[in-house]
C-alpha cells in the first residue's frame, strides 16, 4: 500500500491550473460524474485538482466523491482527501470489511484524456456519511502496471523530467482528536502508528495535528526533493 495521489477540490477549469502550475496537465473527463481534473506528477505519486464540468451529473450521481466534492465547495476550494494504491482491491475490501468497515464495494471507472484515450481502474471507498469529519482515504488499483502506466504517461509529456526530481513528501491532517484519528486510520490501513501521531507508509508520512475549527481535512501536502 502506498499513496497514489492528492485531492484537490477546485472551483477553476483543468486549463487554469495548467496555466498556473508549471507541468501540470489536464486529466480528462469523467463523464459518468460530471467531473474534470487537472494533474501534476511527481516520482513517487501526483496531485489531482478535480472540479465540476457538469453540475446536473455530478448532483445525481451517487458516488462518494463527487458527493464530498459538492460538500466541500461550499465552504470554497481546498484539499480533499487521498487516495492509497493497493496490489489486490478485491483481497483488501475483504480484509477491511472484516475489521467491521462498511464499504462501497469495489467500483469500476474510467476517465477521457483530451487525447480522447480511455484511461481505466477500480475504487474502494469506506461508507462514510459526508459531513465535517475527516474522511477516510480511499483505494485504487490501476488496470495498467506502474511500470506501464508510467511509461505511457511520459510518452504523452505528462511526466516532464523534472518533476520527477520532486515528491510529496508529507501529508498533514488537521483534526479535532488527532490521536482518534491516527488510531482509526492505523487500523483500517494495517499500519503502525508512530510516535507523533504520523503514520509511515512505503512513500509519504501521513500527520495528524490538532486544530479548534469545526472541519477536519487534509490541510497541508508537502513536497521536496527525491531522495
Amino acid at each position: 500500500m502506498k499513496l497514489d495521489h492528492v485531492v484537490y477540490f477546485s472551483k477553476r477549469r483543468p486549463e487554469e491550473w495548467v496555466a498556473e502550475q508549471q507541468s501540470a496537465v489536464i486529466g480528462g473527463r469523467h463523464e459518468q460524474w460530471g467531473t474534470h481534473n487537472a494533474l501534476l506528477y511527481v516520482k513517487n505519486a501526483y496531485i489531482e485538482w478535480l472540479s465540476v464540468e457538469r453540475q446536473d451529473v455530478a448532483e445525481q450521481v451517487d458516488h462518494p466523491l463527487p458527493r464530498l466534492l459538492l460538500h466541500d465547495l461550499q465552504d470554497g476550494e481546498g484539499w480533499g482527501t487521498i487516495c492509497l494504491a493497493v496490489d489486490d482491491i478485491e483481497q483488501f475490501k475483504e480484509e477491511i470489511e472484516n475489521k467491521g468497515f462498511q464499504t462501497s464495494g469495489v467500483l469500476d471507472a474510467q476517465r477521457r484524456t483530451t487525447a480522447g484515450q480511455l484511461r481505466k481502474w477500480k475504487m474502494l471507498f469506506v461508507n462514510q456519511h459526508v459531513s465535517n469529519e475527516l474522511p477516510y482515504p480511499f483505494f485504487i488499483e490501476w488496470e495498467d502496471a506502474e511500470d506501464i502506466r508510467f511509461a505511457k504517461l511520459r510518452e504523452d509529456g505528462a511526466i516532464s523530467t523534472a518533476n520527477e526530481q520532486l515528491e510529496i513528501k508529507e501529508c498533514v491532517f488537521s483534526v479535532e482528536d488527532p490521536l482518534r484519528e491516527t488510531a482509526e486510520w492505523a487500523i483500517l490501513l494495517s499500519q503502525k502508528v508512530g510516535d507523533a501521531d504520523d503514520i509511515a507508509l512505503p512513500n509519504v508520512l501521513l500527520k495528524f495535528v490538532e486544530h479548534e475549527g469545526e472541519k477536519d481535512r487534509l490541510t497541508d501536502v508537502v513536497i521536496g526533493q527525491a531522495n
